[in-house]
């Protein structure tokens, strides 16, 4: 089958799938309980916040830890910790139109630490699995790695992402799966993202309009995703569930984007040309 077969098969696919309603997504990976982290979602807390709260381990506000039955110590002291919210905002163009735009507001919240508290039990440590890596995946990883001098960090983590200022890949390491597809299924979608890159394909946005959350932001989303579903799916290592997660994930940022499909056509170009550049010389 062609390869321009290929992703027109793959995204019609994922508009059918869409098709049926809500489609639950499952995170692949199982989480990992090093550095400061938020003891409800589990989720790390951003660099910024790592700094400002000093101590690795289980953080939560006065609120959620009595959710967890705990209590925190009379007299212990609060930390804090920062986020950026997008506040709306009108403002009048040329032509006389009223336009709502967003500015980024910096804000906080107190946190404890789990030493502070009593009567929650410490999170006990990650499971890890033996996973065989597939050859053909790996082999695809090594060549773009060669080729555009780029780091693919393989670590334990809850966080998987490409950092356009270091041009760099991080992803949650291989035993953090249970299965090795879901695994390449994290690592080409960040690879994905990769391309975008000046120096590559030059597609990444910078700055307040392409902040987490934003529409630039959701497109460049469903670009990975569709780009990593493609390329699992021309390796022959695509799985029910990872081709189930990638439609969940798509349908989750569509939703930003007011759930119109048209935007899932345009972003199948951009992935296109991604998959094609990772594709290359492997």
């Amino acid at each position: 089958m062609a390869n321009g077969n290929v992703y027109q098969m793959v995204t019609d696919r994922i508009i059918a799938e869409l098709e049926k309603g809500i489609i639950p997504w499952k995170k692949p990976w199982t989480g990992s309980n090093k550095g400061a982290f938020n003891r409800i979602s589990k989720k790390p807390y951003s660099l910024m916040n790592q700094i400002l709260l000093g101590k690795s381990g289980a953080w939560a506000t006065y609120k959620q830890w009595q959710e967890l039955g705990g209590r925190v110590r009379k007299g212990e002291k609060a930390s804090f910790v920062t986020f950026w919210k997008l506040q709306p905002y009108e403002e009048t163009n040329a032509d006389g139109e009223t336009e709502v735009k967003q500015i980024p507001l910096l804000r906080y919240y107190n946190v404890f630490h789990i030493s502070q508290v009593e009567g929650v039990k410490p999170l006990e440590d990650v499971k890890l699995n033996d996973i065989e890596p597939i050859a053909e995946a790996e082999r695809i990883k090594e060549a773009y790695k060669e080729r555009e001098h780029i780091q693919i960090k393989e670590v334990i983590t809850n966080d998987a992402f490409y950092s356009p200022s270091g041009d760099y890949i991080q992803v949650p390491c291989k035993k953090q799966y249970t299965v090795a597809n879901e695994f390449y299924s994290t690592l080409f979608h960040e690879m994905v993202h990769s391309t975008g890159y000046k120096t590559r394909l030059d597609r990444l946005t910078t700055g307040v309009a392409a902040m987490f959350g934003s529409e630039t932001y959701s497109k460049e989303e469903l670009v990975a995703e569709l780009g990593s579903a493609i390329i699992l799916n021309q390796l022959g290592i695509e799985t029910p569930q990872t081709f189930k997660n990638s439609a969940a994930y798509i349908q989750n940022w569509l939703q930003v984007l007011k759930n119109d499909n048209k935007f899932i056509v345009s972003a199948a170009s951009k992935a296109e040309k991604a998959v094609n550049y990772i594709m290359a010389e492997a």
